[in-house]
């Protein structure tokens, strides 16, 4: 089983019993909550769950149409693959009923400061659960106190997401307003809390305005606004900046593969420790052959644009360029994201060709890959990574500002230059002007967006926040669900013969069609149509997923998930999500 926590929560319960779910009667089984809480102690013991619990431990294989395995996932499959659950599927609240005793609680301690402090990150944490709900499920009850199998709000409806938000606008405030403002790597602090509020006030915002959502209440603007808001605040106020050691070509790489997260750049972290035994699985994932074969899709590397800031879509024949030539002159983001030609490992001199055998793509991911020596030379094991893990950083505020404002229709050149420029500098790419024409190759993958600088802020966040969690929620936000029925393909290939994927001048790769070839130890050869396949017979792209059965992305069900039956059957007064048929009639 795999073991993730922060380097600072050690799950110690103290006699506290796990809570199931909200019928359970007591949180508490050997220590009377009379006798607790009474010290900043019980406090934060109390709350160190919610890190372990709530915190996104593996965001860098996320599916989508930017990255794929060898079995693809229900969400790109699509149609039957998805199905209402008996129970489960995320509508648990155990994590929500530990936070609102916590609450309940906490003022039986004397320490009126450490109350305080204990109180405003539960309440960051109740924002941040009910944002993860209201994306899953969107309406859905709120409860703010601890509450036993005999009360009667267990059987309450679904809140609207208007009152939903409202409630997580008060948390985060308070969150915002007591957290300490000091640098606290694998702790919540103020900026944490106002990186998370500029989040989730993105996310509504922009769903509002794309799904010509209209509530009693406050309108797309004002989510927008408060988003921008948060997000300046920290570009004003906080300690933050981006990494930088001024080589374009290697800090992006650098920022998320070395063993301790950069105070700098990363406002919040989880912590991975090898004399700990605290491990994530990011290196083997792209490394190892039975994690899934992950590799980039080429609707990923259309993304990056040229060096000179030009469109890599612009360039005759760029649908069927050969890898070596797709991959030159880039953003110098890319070959920090996947192998290109010229590829060494950090720490060793040998140039690495993609893998075949290891990315489905061929476009092999190098994000979160760490140095072969760390954990004890056995990072390339199964779960033996040990790079901190981002959960909010300073890149991803500045491009929520961006965005928001860009949206509202306020997006100032200053407003650029403080935020998406930054980070296009710390990448060695040309600046961003409000002027910027829209790019034809966007305007086909979203075709509701006319505005040229709102989907090139798009562009700038696929590039800089790849693999970190965020691209189905982003298409989620945007009604861009249609963008996971785009093709999954990889590298093209105009043939068989043989390839030179690294750029060192040797055959990598062979690709044949009869006989099979010869070849020197180390060289891939595969069989085309048997053990790879192409688009169009014995040439074209990777297409690993061709006879893959494949539904069109549902837009009236999709954008939501199911409630489980077993909830519904227990509590009436909960209405299914548009789309699915769970059997039951009422």
């Amino acid at each position: 089983m795999k073991r993730f926590i922060i380097l600072t929560i050690i799950a110690l319960t103290v006699g506290f019993s796990a809570c199931d779910d909200l019928l359970d009667t007591k949180p508490l089984d050997k220590i009377s909550e009379k006798d607790y809480f009474k010290t900043e102690g019980d406090l934060q013991l109390f709350s160190n769950p919610f890190y372990n619990n709530l915190l996104n431990k593996s965001p860098f294989n996320e599916q989508s149409d930017l990255l794929v395995q060898l079995t693809l996932s229900d969400i790109l499959q699509g149609g039957n693959k998805r199905t209402v659950p008996n129970s489960g599927g995320g509508w648990t609240w155990t994590d929500l009923r530990r936070m609102n005793t916590l609450i309940k609680y906490a003022p039986q301690c004397p320490d009126e400061a450490a109350v305080t402090k204990y109180t405003a990150l539960t309440k960051f944490f109740r924002a941040y659960f009910y944002f993860e709900k209201i994306k899953r499920f969107g309406d859905v009850p709120w409860y703010e106190t601890e509450l036993g199998s005999a009360d009667e709000e267990l059987y309450n409806p679904r809140d609207s997401r208007e009152l939903i938000m409202t409630k997580m606008i008060e948390d985060i405030d308070e969150a915002i307003a007591n957290l300490p403002s000091a640098i606290s790597l694998y702790r919540a602090n103020k900026w944490a809390a106002l990186a998370l509020k500029s989040r989730f006030c993105l996310y509504e915002g922009t769903y509002r305005k794309y799904h010509g959502v209209s509530l009693e209440g406050h309108d797309y603007k004002y989510y927008l606004e408060l988003s921008a808001a948060a997000a300046k605040e920290l570009i004003d106020n906080s300690p933050y900046k981006l990494y930088t050691t001024g080589n374009p070509d290697k800090d992006y790489l650098t920022l998320f593969a070395q063993e301790n997260a950069s105070t700098d750049e990363y406002i919040m972290a989880i912590k991975f420790d090898f004399g700990l035994g605290i491990y994530h699985n990011a290196t083997a994932y792209t490394l190892v052959p039975t994690q899934g074969r992950p590799g980039y899709t080429k609707n990923m590397i259309d993304m990056y644009l040229m060096s000179d800031g030009t469109a890599f879509t612009d360039q005759p024949g760029w649908e069927s360029m050969s890898f070596t030539d797709e991959v030159k002159n880039r953003d110098p983001r890319l070959a920090q994201s996947i192998r290109t030609p010229g590829y060494k490992r950090i720490g060793n001199t040998e140039v690495l060709a993609p893998d075949l055998g290891v990315a489905v793509t061929g476009y092999q991911p190098i994000k979160f890959v760490q140095d072969p020596t760390a954990s004890g030379g056995n990072v390339d094991r199964n779960d033996r990574s040990t790079c901190d893990l981002p959960v909010y950083r300073y890149a991803e505020a500045l491009l929520n500002y961006a965005e928001a404002k860009a949206e509202l229709g306020s997006l100032s050149q200053n407003d650029l230059d403080i935020s998406v420029n930054k980070i296009r500098t710390r990448a060695g790419m040309p600046n961003l002007s409000t002027g910027v024409a829209a790019d034809r190759y966007l305007k086909e993958i979203y075709p509701n967006v006319s505005s040229g600088i709102i989907l090139e802020i798009r562009r700038e966040r696929m590039v800089e926040l790849m693999q970190e969690g965020f691209r189905f929620n982003d298409l989620v936000r945007w009604k861009a669900g249609a963008c996971l029925d785009r093709n999954l393909i990889g590298m093209y290939f105009p043939g068989p013969g043989s390839y030179d994927l690294s750029g060192d001048g040797n055959t990598d790769l062979i690709l044949y069609d009869g006989a099979k070839p010869s070849a020197p130890a180390g060289v891939q050869v595969y069989k085309i149509g048997e053990e790879i396949i192409l688009t169009n017979g014995n040439k074209g792209n990777l297409d690993f997923h061709q006879n893959v059965e494949r539904t069109k992305f549902n837009e009236v069900r999709d954008y939501l998930y199911p409630i489980p039956i077993n909830e519904r059957s227990l509590n009436k007064a909960l209405t299914q999500n548009p789309g699915w048929n769970d059997g039951l009639n009422f």
